[in-house]
């Protein structure tokens, strides 16, 4: 496989690990969001500090409403995140 088609994998591998535990077999509910935030993410949610953050980043991320997150909502999430990545590192390479 290519790089891009591992890191693909990787990604539906990761959703999958974390959903279908506790709602919908196909989507990650609040609690399912927060573990998978701390063990994949961890600097995202600030140590804990904010504890409405999972609340709002839910909210932001179910499109449809059902107060899930499904993969498509979780992708938006992680193309959204590495596009902020990757202007961070395109501002802070040398010149």
């Amino acid at each position: 496989m290519t790089e891009l088609e591992t890191a693909m994998g990787l990604i539906i591998d990761v959703f999958s690990r974390y959903s279908g535990g506790e709602g919908g077999r196909q989507s990650l509910t609040k609690g399912e969001l927060k573990v998978l935030m701390e063990k994949e993410l961890p600097g995202f949610l600030q140590s804990g500090r904010d504890k409405d953050a999972v609340d709002r980043l839910l909210k932001d991320l179910d499109a449809n409403g059902d107060a899930e997150v499904d993969f498509s909502e979780f992708i938006v999430f992680v193309a959204a995140l590495t596009c902020a990545c990757h202007k961070y590192f395109a501002q802070t390479a040398p010149k």
